[in-house]
């Protein structure tokens, strides 16, 4: 697989942040955002795909840990 260009890089880019604006607006409710996704997902190489979910994910967990609103499960607590 050949790297992306600059210009699919900005492409790629664009539509992860456009997906990730839609999810914030609704609540994390991914399926009021199903067209964003899947133009993220025809923007963007499967790894990075892969990537950004997690980067995603990490990113919320720590604004929630951050703002000492974390829960932590009970099969956790009980370790």
């Amino acid at each position: 697989m050949a790297a992306p260009s600059m210009k699919e890089r900005r492409v790629c880019w664009g539509a992860r942040d456009l997906y990730w604006q839609c999810l914030d607006e609704h609540e994390e409710d991914a399926a009021r955002c199903g067209q964003l996704r899947s133009s993220f997902e025809a923007s963007c190489p499967q790894q990075w795909i892969k990537y950004f979910d997690k980067r995603r994910d990490y990113l919320k967990f720590k604004e929630k840990f951050e703002a000492g609103q974390f829960q932590p499960s009970k099969s956790t607590e009980n370790s």
